[in-house]
């Protein structure tokens, strides 16, 4: 398995999760939606890639993640290296339909 695709430790884990805690409600969404779907399965490069995308204020994350901006308009934030293009792509994906008779 090539190094940037190896899962972190927990101890990574835990100091990434807490790196993600953001200001605003609507990023704290989509941020725990991530890592509720890969659970302790976060690699190398996925973590560099939330890494480079909390160097972002909570407007640009949230505009990128809403995609009202796109990844090459804040490059030179970091916002559009392969990880957190990575990332991104899974971040916005949408939800899936939810039952509500349920």
């Amino acid at each position: 398995m090539p190094k940037d695709s190896a899962y972190i430790d927990e101890r990574a884990l835990s100091k990434l999760r807490w790196r993600c805690r953001r200001g605003l409600l609507e990023n704290d969404l989509f941020i725990e939606r991530f890592f509720n779907e890969h659970g302790e399965q976060v690699t190398v490069s996925e973590a560099q890639g939330l890494d480079d995308l909390m160097d972002l204020s909570d407007n640009d994350l949230l505009d990128l993640l809403l995609q009202r901006k796109q990844p090459q308009e804040l490059q030179d934030r970091g916002a559009s290296t392969a990880e957190a293009l990575e990332v991104l792509h899974k971040m916005r994906r949408p939800h899936p339909p939810r039952d509500i008779a349920a």
